[in-house]
């Protein structure tokens, strides 16, 4: 029987699941593609209990799939979830639909009996940017100076003590809709002449962190216990100086493949199993001293441009690690204590 491996995404995403899908399937797995932005309009998710047991489903059309005998899951994206539900539920209704349509699926991941690439429950604790943070420094990580607050005397004392340069940023990724364009929120350099607003931080807190001078910016992608790591220079591009992601497509040419010194190896793979993590895009920077800061870690982030570079070894490894589940525990993240690291290449 073949291994049934589902993978929940959405109708956009990129190459990087054709590429996982087509490993397993040379593997001799099936996968199932869950698109969640065709969920609940197009798609029904149901689990059953009776006298016979627990049965959870996927139906699309007149096609039912069940979902008792899945090897693993990729909980990779829920993005577009509910598209398409506003057409059809009043709007006075309709923050209730969406939020059982969330709690349905989320509850549907977290309770299915198989190894899970990720939980949508660790995705939300990794929204505590402090415990990774506290985490990485259990393990012997460096990390700027940071401060986490909504109280302007503590940023201002913050700021009196390790001075500038600094830099701003929120706990979690998101973007705005201004004057008709979609903008990013990225990571922004705070500057003296920024103080004068800084009593409105109350009503949303920030992270202040201590600007790092940077040699280079890693990307360490973790999937198992086998790392892949690469590094930019990201001072090249001016809009990059600060953060990367702004100049993200002049820079996709120039990332390298990177060896870390063994003991950062080891304490990433070990911050990995502490937060119960089989998948995790970890960046780091490379001061000109030669220390390395830990930043953070994204467990649903980006690879893409990265699995070209290396000959799509990110994605066999996902797959593989989807099709023969560490064995410490196959019903959920937490992966086998006995670990070996791989090097990416180029």
């Amino acid at each position: 029987m073949k291994k049934k491996i589902l993978i929940i995404t959405h109708s956009n995403d990129n190459e990087s699941i054709e590429h996982v899908s087509a490993f397993i399937e040379e593997a001799g797995g099936q996968v199932i593609r869950f698109n969640v932005d065709h969920y609940p309009v197009n798609c029904g998710l149901s689990t059953v209990y009776t006298k016979e047991g627990w049965k959870s489903s996927l139906r699309t059309g007149d096609e039912l799939v069940l979902l008792e005998d899945l090897q693993s899951v990729w909980y990779r994206r829920a993005y577009g979830l509910g598209d398409g539900l506003n057409k059809q539920v009043d709007a006075t209704y309709l923050p209730v639909a969406m939020g059982e349509v969330r709690k349905t699926l989320l509850g549907l991941m977290e309770g299915l009996e198989c190894f899970k690439l990720a939980r949508p429950s660790h995705y939300r604790r990794l929204d505590s940017k402090e415990e990774q943070l506290k985490v990485a420094r259990r393990y012997g990580l460096l990390i700027p100076p940071t401060c986490i607050s909504n109280d302007p005397q503590t940023i201002r004392e913050f700021i009196e003590e390790v001075g500038y340069p600094l830099v701003t940023k929120m706990q979690s990724a998101f973007s705005l809709r201004l004057e008709g364009k979609e903008k990013v929120v990225y990571t922004n350099e705070l500057k003296p002449e920024h103080l004068s607003g800084l009593d409105s931080i109350q009503y949303c807190p920030m992270i202040i962190q201590k600007q790092l001078e940077k040699a280079l910016e890693l990307r360490v992608t973790i999937v198992g216990d086998t790392l892949f790591t690469f590094s930019v220079d990201s001072q090249q591009e001016d809009g990059a100086r600060v953060d990367w992601r702004k100049e993200g497509g002049k820079l996709l040419q120039s990332w390298e493949p990177y060896e870390l010194p063994q003991e950062i190896e080891q304490a990433l793979l070990g911050l990995m199993h502490e937060l119960e993590l089989q998948y995790g895009a970890i960046d780091l920077i490379y001061t000109p001293e030669g220390e390395y800061y830990f930043l953070e870690v994204n467990a649903a982030g980006e690879f893409f441009w990265l699995d070209r570079l290396c000959d799509h070894a990110i994605s066999k490894r996902i797959a593989e690690v989807l099709l023969n589940p560490p064995v410490a525990d196959s019903s959920n993240a937490n992966g086998s204590k006995d670990r070996h690291k791989e090097k990416a290449q180029a």
